[in-house]
């Protein structure tokens, strides 16, 4: 018997309505701010994903040649490519653009729970606007859509200006093998790479950077930095707009490109594996031959999500059993076309069962019978039942219709 691939999921009805429930909560949240929807590839020329992050990124993909001979991946997340459709598609659009996804995406590496190789990012990307309300409106926007979902989770602030301004003085590289220690908080090993630069002294500064939770103590700590006043004016917006965070001056999210604001969030209930959504300021349509537009977004692990929800109840649909003698279905095809056009999920049986098998059959499916024989058929009626109660009564089919909607108003 063939299994599917490992960090793959086969999901079943149940499951893909409790997902495409939560998955509407959040396109939803999004809407309302302005963000509409964007698809790209899922397979894009590698050369898209080794430029923002490196040729070691290619032991954690799906790469594969063509039969053109073109070096290709999988895609193992989404920024790089709205990026580059933006340049490719809508460099001259009005700005900002406001723009969301919702894909899945590959990577391989080691399954585990709430992490596999097939994954699925809910995300958004506000392209074209650098001021201190976009920084606060794509942190309000993530806040919004996660809260729709009714996760409970904490959300983290920081800015990269304040580690940015203590590391000034070091080479790129240098920068970057300090930041990958705070990002992994692994304070042992930054201790050992600054003694090796002859920069010891910057370590108890960083160390108290990471830990400060306060704007005037980061101030205090890093010194004077140019972004402050922008800084100040995105915590104030997100105070003003009541979104609940906490200050974190740690965030430096592992990668070059970001700039300035930076979030982080985490599900109370997920152990170790808990970042649940990560984001922030950045550039990067200029490493793809665009302009040097200022972008901030944000992924969401809708996985994460999904498993530090636990078992959700799918949104359940009122369903109607069309119940039906063989002179009663001409009739009855005409009845469920208009249940259906109603809106309203109607079945019909399909393996030729008797009228109390196909009522035995609806009890453990639908809510209500629509029993129609061949009385009820000269008459243009159904007698309507309802599964639950039992109470049962004969209608026209208009008034079955506004019954059946009644019910599933309730």
């Amino acid at each position: 018997m063939i299994q599917k691939p490992r960090g793959t999921r086969d999901f079943l009805p149940e499951e893909m309505e409790a997902r495409r429930n939560i998955e509407s909560k959040m396109r939803e949240a999004v809407r309302r701010f302005g963000y509409r929807e964007v698809c790209t590839p899922e397979f894009e020329d590698l050369d898209l994903f080794t430029l923002r992050s490196g040729e070691g990124i290619i032991q954690e993909m799906y790469v594969f040649e063509d039969k053109g001979g073109r070096s290709l991946a999988l895609r193992p997340e989404i920024t790089a490519a709205v990026i580059r459709m933006y340049i490719n598609e809508a460099r001259v659009a009005p700005k900002p653009l406001r723009w969301c996804y919702f894909a899945d995406c590959f990577r391989y590496e080691r399954p585990q729970k709430g992490r596999y190789r097939q994954f699925w990012q809910f995300g958004a990307e506000l392209i074209g606007a650098d001021t201190a309300m976009a920084d606060a409106e794509v942190i309000m926007l993530a806040a919004e859509a996660l809260n729709a979902t009714g996760i409970t989770w904490d959300l983290k602030v920081g800015h990269l200006a304040f580690m940015k301004n203590l590391l000034k003085d070091l080479e790129p590289t240098g920068q970057r093998r300090v930041m990958a220690h705070l990002d992994k908080k692994d304070f042992e090993g930054l201790t050992v790479t600054l003694a090796d630069m002859g920069k010891a002294d910057l370590g108890e500064s960083l160390t108290a950077l990471v830990a400060c939770r306060t704007l005037p103590e980061a101030f205090e700590i890093a010194g004077t930095i140019l972004e402050k006043e922008r800084v100040e004016q995105m915590t104030g917006i997100l105070d003003d707009a009541g979104i609940a965070y906490s200050l974190n001056f740690g965030i430096v999210r592992g990668l070059d490109y970001y700039t300035g604001m930076v979030f982080e969030g985490f599900a109370h209930n997920l152990g170790a594996e808990n970042q649940i959504v990560g984001g922030g300021a950045y550039r990067l349509a200029h490493l793809f031959g665009g302009d040097d537009v200022a972008s901030a977004g944000f992924a969401i692990g809708f996985d994460r999500v999904m498993v530090s929800l636990g078992e959700v109840a799918p949104a359940k649909d009122t369903v109607v059993g069309i119940v039906c003698t063989d002179e009663g279905r001409s009739f009855a095809l005409a009845v469920g076309r208009a249940f259906r056009a109603a809106g309203i999920r109607a079945e019909m049986d399909l393996m030729g069962r008797s009228l109390g098998a196909q009522l035995a059959h609806a009890s453990r499916s639908a809510d209500f019978a629509a029993v129609i024989g061949k009385r009820e058929a000269e008459a243009g009626q159904v007698t309507l039942k309802n599964l639950h109660s039992g109470e049962q009564t004969t209608l026209d089919p208009a008034a079955a219709i506004a019954e059946v909607k009644a019910h599933g108003a309730r």
